[in-house]
């Protein structure tokens, strides 16, 4: 769980740093007008919150695969040539 909760608060560090600028940038593109700058601001924050829906799903993976029960092994049907049969 301690390493989930490191990536969980450096994932909401860094977006909310990436989002805070980007809307800096956008405020500041609006009120110079100056249209490129507003597309930079708002690619930055859309990349925010992609930067932190990104971590959160890696977080939920590592939750799943952690709790998944790995179920019964099937040792694959071995014919008396010595090759593995294929099913197709």
């Amino acid at each position: 769980m301690n390493t989930r909760l490191k990536i969980l608060n450096a994932t909401k560090w860094t977006g909310n740093i990436k989002f805070i600028t980007g809307m800096l940038i956008f405020l500041f593109g609006i009120k110079s007008d100056f249209s490129p700058v507003i597309g930079i601001g708002i690619g930055t924050i859309i990349g925010a919150v992609v930067f932190f829906l990104m971590g959160m799903f890696f977080i939920a993976t590592e939750e799943m695969v952690e709790n998944t029960s790995k179920g019964i092994e099937i040792p694959p049907v071995k014919p008396r040539n010595g090759l593995y049969l294929v099913k197709k």
